[in-house]
């Protein structure tokens, strides 16, 4: 008999023009990615282009894809880098290990559960959960919390989570960032202890848990850590300079063997340290690994060449730096606009009317964004969009899954998976008619003495009639659990029950929160199993974003703060309140390093526009108290020939009519004033430089072209 021996796809060859496809930079990473890298990626150089390139360099020259570690930041990132290595390849390289830090440790933990403890269906609690645990275990030691300075429930979340993800002690947290604690330290401390121990109970996990129990597992289990080290020949790293001190450890774990570990991110894009991000992990990535080779991917496809010599100037006042210019392949355009506002009323309309003027030059709505340094920033702004009937999109609105009726559902979905998930049965016994927080804890130690869902719900659980009552209601729902298995079956059996009429008694928009409840009946249709389904939810930072879709056809500008800007784009961006104390913020000033980590921010929010930039500031602040501004610092630290000022003529906030007009850039004359393109108006409006001027909705500008 003939034996015909079928190949696979990888490792016949290359069929990709490495060379010819990308960059000198880029083709210098993807060749010579061995051992360890560093990548420096300045903003719009095609970092995501040169990490797919290098996955499918490693798969055509006979990598197999369980052997190559793909680590990012959201769902998102992974799946478009995944998406694109499949388009590279002609493929999809089934195997390979590509994810969020939290997904991948979540994927490991579930295959070693009984080493750390837990049960391969641990439920995943997200911060809702977390704070609703947290404020239990606050009520069960009986802490009084009616001193005004006592921490809320989300406040102890973040405390403790900080520390976690930072490694270092509450203690030392507390006294750096929440002084006005210090006297609550041992009690923070205890509050702590309990938690971790109530997950453990409960075999739950929170999100800082995944990453924790990994390095535990890593760290005390040489025999796991050396098998998988091993099978990652290759760990690639996305937006390394995100990473915290824990991340940071894993990396350096699972790469141990090979010791193939490549890292690309910015450090001039590090703007996370809220969140325990760590600037330190990126410089000094050499000095922990002593052999590295630093590469620097300077080619900027993204901005003007005019836009991107602002962004050069103002970085390079930051001293903990890696040295690097972007280098511009767009044409030139015009210089980014400095523009002073009377007042925030004024700020807002020039920037509303210029919208209107480069929708005018052909700029779709959704090319345009403002940005801010903080959300309350936005208010005179939305208003006056409002007023003009210019759609916009907020960015940063509650998320799908962060919907309180979703989060109902999802509740006892996991009572479903897990009997023992406490936060699940403290939401769901809250829903019912009689049953308070002290009431439900008892109701829940009772529960702790059956094995089965089936047996659960024939027991009488609690106490007097209407706790009893609230009881038999949800019981009911329970029982019909019994008889389904699908994460599908599961949501429509909720929305069909009494929990129905809790919706319509609860809320006025009733309806349209079922029609969210069949959506996301409709989303588990593609999941048979509950354990896939949960963890799907509970890692996921994409799915259902209010804000983020569109109505119909129409455009809508955006409106983001700067954090959530970050790795987006727009041909026209508007930077607003740049006065000190508000960008940078004075608080931020207040921390370690925050000063160069608001240039940073600085730095990302001008580097997201492509041909137009404005800078805008009121010069007075309030309207019963009057607050004069000062030019933020790093407007003021700018060379002010790279910029083109434009002053307003009056307060347009007195204007009644509006009318439109381009501006034509032949009726202005090109002389400079002697501190720079600028022409000053005074505040009765008198030309102080003659030079002809252009009526724009209400506001008289001056410019050179």
């Amino acid at each position: 008999m003939k034996e015909i021996i079928l190949k696979d796809s990888v490792g016949l060859g290359p069929k990709i023009d490495y060379k010819n496809e990308l960059n000198p930079e880029q083709f210098a990473v993807v060749e010579n990615g061995d051992g360890a890298c560093l990548v420096l990626a300045g903003a719009g150089s095609g970092k995501t282009r040169t990490i797919t390139y290098r996955v499918a360099y490693l798969l055509e020259r006979g990598i197999a894809p369980q052997n190559i570690l793909l680590l990012t930041f959201t769902n998102k990132a992974s799946k478009e880098m995944l998406s694109r290595v499949e388009s590279l390849l002609g493929f999809y390289p089934t195997g390979l290990w590509g994810g969020t830090f939290h997904s991948v440790a979540n994927r490991i933990l579930r295959m070693y559960a009984n080493l750390i403890g837990h049960t391969q269906n641990f439920t995943i609690l997200d911060s809702e959960d977390s704070e609703s645990l947290i404020k239990s275990i606050v009520k069960e030691l009986q802490i009084d919390t009616s001193e005004k300075r006592f921490p809320s429930a989300s406040k102890l979340h973040s405390i403790l989570s900080y520390g976690r993800n930072a490694s270092r002690p509450i203690k030392e947290i507390v006294a750096e960032k929440y002084d006005h604690f210090y006297d609550l330290i041992p009690v923070i401390e205890r509050i702590a202890e309990v938690y971790e121990l109530r997950k453990r109970q409960a075999d739950s996990m929170d999100f800082d848990d995944l990453l924790i129990r990994l390095r535990d597992l890593l760290v005390e289990n040489p025999v796991v850590r050396d098998r998988l080290a091993t099978q990652f020949e290759y760990v690639l790293v996305d937006e390394y300079q995100d990473t915290n001190v824990l991340q940071a450890q894993l990396i350096a774990m699972l790469a141990s063997v090979h010791k193939n570990i490549l890292v690309v991110g910015d450090d001039a894009q590090s703007i996370y340290s809220f969140r325990a991000a760590e600037i330190k992990n990126i410089l000094s990535f050499p000095d922990q690994y002593g052999s590295t080779k630093t590469f620097r991917l300077v080619t900027n496809y993204r901005s003007s060449p005019e836009i991107l010599s602002i962004a050069n100037d103002s970085i390079q006042n930051n001293k903990k730096q890696f040295k690097k210019d972007l280098t511009a392949v767009r044409s030139s355009s015009e210089k980014p606009q400095l523009v002073p506002a009377a007042n925030n009323s004024q700020e807002a309309q020039f920037i509303a009317q210029q919208i209107l003027t480069l929708r005018e030059q052909n700029v779709p709505l959704r090319e345009i964004a403002v940005l801010f340094r903080a959300a309350f920033h936005s208010q005179a702004l939305e208003f006056e969009l409002m007023r003009r009937d210019i759609p916009y999109e907020y960015r940063g609105g509650l998320k799908f899954f962060e919907r309180a009726h979703v989060k109902d559902i999802i509740a006892h979905i996991r009572v479903k998976a897990n009997l023992r998930d406490e936060v699940a049965w403290l939401r769901m016994l809250g829903l019912q008619t009689g049953i308070g927080l002290v009431t439900a804890q008892k109701m829940i130690q009772q529960i702790r003495g059956y094995d089965s869902l089936e047996q659960i719900v024939e027991q009488k659980i609690g106490s007097g009639a209407r706790a009893s009552a609230g009881w038999k209601t949800l019981a009911a729902t329970l029982k019909r659990f019994t008889t389904q298995s699908t994460p599908a079956e599961l949501i429509r059996t909720v929305a069909s029950s009494d929990y129905r009429a809790y919706l319509e008694a609860e809320y006025p928009d009733f309806a349209d929160r079922l029609e969210d409840i069949e959506q996301f009946a409709l989303f588990a249709e593609q999941y048979k199993d509950l354990t896939t389904f949960l963890t799907e939810v509970s890692l996921t930072s994409d799915y259902g974003v209010v804000g983020e879709e569109t109505h119909g056809d129409e455009e809508r500008i955006i409106l983001s703060t700067i954090h959530q800007a970050k790795g987006l784009e727009w041909d026209a961006v508007f930077i607003i309140n740049l006065v000190d104390g508000k960008f940078p913020n004075g608080k931020a000033l207040d921390e370690r390093d925050g000063l160069e980590e608001e240039r940073r921010l600085f730095y990302v929010a001008t580097t997201r526009a492509r041909k137009f930039l404005y800078y805008t500031y009121p010069l007075v602040s309030g309207t019963e108290s009057l607050l004069f501004n000062q030019p933020s610092m790093f407007l003021q630290e700018l060379d002010p020939g790279m910029m083109e000022e434009v002053k307003l003529k009056r307060d347009v906030s007195k204007s009644t009519s509006w009318n439109t007009t381009s501006w034509d850039s032949s009726e202005w004359d090109s002389s400079d004033s002697d501190d720079g393109p600028a022409i000053v108006l005074d505040d009765m409006g008198e030309e102080v430089k003659k030079k002809p001027a252009t009526k724009v909705s209400g506001m008289s500008f001056l410019r050179d072209v």
